[in-house]
């Protein structure tokens, strides 16, 4: 706040701008502004990165706080000034009517008043009480009004930060966003193109209507802020005031005051919509390397049912009395593709309905049959499923996937030299996920139709017919 007062700009310059007092161990950071060390250290807690100045909001390092003994001596010298100034102010007023000393203050109008003034017809019936004991007592009243006050400016400071925290994080995410598009769309080359452009631009797009909105929390909360450290100035130079000033229009300051209530940020979801899809065909993409996919029964759970074609599976009622060869798996209902492969791209589509749990994707040819497994890319599985509900690959730990449109169809696209094993939900043309990983061996299609459960997940799980202008058989 602006002041011709030498002595009031004085104490400005030795106030810190958080705490609103006389500075205390002040430190100067790199941007140029200075704070007491209490308050910045508050400021910043929790935060082990780069952080910015309160004052002016520019990045700097957390560690570069540097004493500032200069402003220190400064501050006391403002200290003395302002006592002796306060001294100075604390003469005894004369009643401009009366020429009497202003010694009772009228409750009723809210003024100071000497004692004819008490005794006119304007005061006669008003209840009147020492000027002091008024002044005392209303200055107690300012400053149980500062610590409300405050307790809000530390909650408006720290939803600001939590705002300008969520703004890095979400800016994270699209840059994360961003990477896997780009990769996704660099193994289909020309013909996804355009494509990919297009969901640049929406995710571009969807990124600047967030931002904006939190920018717009961050700007709000700024705005209530500001209007608090006002309020809080006033109130302490209320305080520091002389008492005829002081009590004038006091009860005034005080409805302001206890009138603040913080307006917390517009609640703004972090979590990126699922809509970055491929509009083209994507037989035009894929379906040139489609292959024809088959079920190889020596290596299905004694639980599973083969259609005669070899391109259905699901858990029956019963355990068939099977051999136990070495091929066979023996506690998860799982089984393999009859053909495996060490090089080049394939891809193919199953069908997996409106089944309410099932796993999709690859594993190495010497992935063990026999007991417990975990399923990652670790122990040689590269899946996706639908377990309890919820869509996920099935890395260490799991990553959830989030699902606009539930997939009827999944098509899953490994390109091997490449080290990538990709998922798309067909049904509405979407990528779903992407392994990236070093292959080593054969793999082979993987499929598990998940568990019977009372009839409620009794359909089959079902590999789509391959178009006669496809890549034809899978094969090495």
């Amino acid at each position: 706040m602006a002041t011709d007062n030498p002595v009031e700009s004085l104490q400005e310059e030795a106030t810190c701008p958080v705490c609103l007092e006389y500075f205390k161990d002040p430190v100067i950071i790199d941007c140029g502004h200075n704070f007491c060390r209490a308050c910045i250290a508050q400021c910043w807690k929790g935060s082990n990165t780069d952080v910015s100045c309160p004052q002016c909001r520019e990045t700097v390092q957390q560690g570069n706080l540097r004493p500032n003994r200069k402003l220190a001596n400064v501050v006391e010298i403002a200290k003395r000034l302002s006592l002796q100034a306060a001294k100075g102010a604390g003469e005894e007023r004369v009643c401009g009517e009366h020429q009497e000393t202003l010694k009772l203050f009228c409750e009723e109008d809210q003024t100071s008043v000497c004692v004819v003034c008490h005794l006119s017809r304007d005061h006669r019936d008003h209840r009147v009480i020492p000027i002091k004991e008024a002044a005392q007592e209303y200055e107690e009243k300012l400053q149980g009004a500062l610590g409300p006050l405050r307790k809000e400016l530390e909650v408006a400071l720290a939803l600001m930060s939590a705002e300008e925290k969520k703004t890095t994080e979400w800016q994270g995410k699209v840059k994360n966003r961003r990477e896997m598009i780009a990769g996704e769309f660099n193994k289909l080359h020309t013909l996804l193109r355009e494509e990919e452009q297009l969901l640049l631009q929406s995710l571009e797009e969807e990124e600047k209507e967030t931002l904006q909105r939190l920018q717009e929390n961050i700007t709000k909360l700024s705005q209530q802020s500001s209007s608090l450290q006002q309020l809080i100035t006033e109130l302490e130079e209320k305080c520091q005031q002389p008492v005829v000033e002081l009590l004038k229009d006091v009860k005034s300051t005080l409805s302001r005051s206890e009138n603040v209530k913080l307006q917390e940020p517009e609640a703004v979801s972090t979590h990126l919509k699922n809509v970055y899809k491929i509009s083209l065909d994507m037989g035009e993409a894929l379906k040139r390397f489609e292959v024809d996919v088959t079920l190889d029964p020596d290596t299905a759970h004694p639980d599973l049912v083969l259609s005669e074609d070899r391109k259905r599976v699901r858990q029956g009622v019963k355990r068939q009395d099977l051999p136990n060869n070495p091929e066979r798996f023996d506690t998860f209902p799982e089984v393999l593709g009859a053909e495996g492969f060490a090089g080049g791209r394939r891809y193919w589509e199953v069908e997996v309905g409106d089944k309410p749990g099932w796993e999709l994707g690859v594993c190495r040819e010497s992935v063990s049959r026999k007991g417990q497994d975990t399923f990652s890319p670790g122990n040689g599985y590269w899946v996706v499923g639908l377990r309890d509900g919820g869509y996920e690959a099935l890395t260490s730990p799991a990553t959830p996937l989030p699902m606009s449109i539930r997939p009827s169809r999944v098509g899953i696209f490994v390109d091997y030299d490449a080290g990538e094993v990709s998922f798309y939900n067909v049904t509405d043309r979407s990528h779903l996920f992407t392994f990236t990983d070093t292959f080593s061996g054969k793999l082979h299609p993987y499929f598990c139709p998940g568990l019977h459960a009372g009839g409620t997940n009794a359909a089959p799980l079902i590999i789509c017919p391959v178009p006669a202008q496809a890549g034809g058989n899978l094969g090495p």
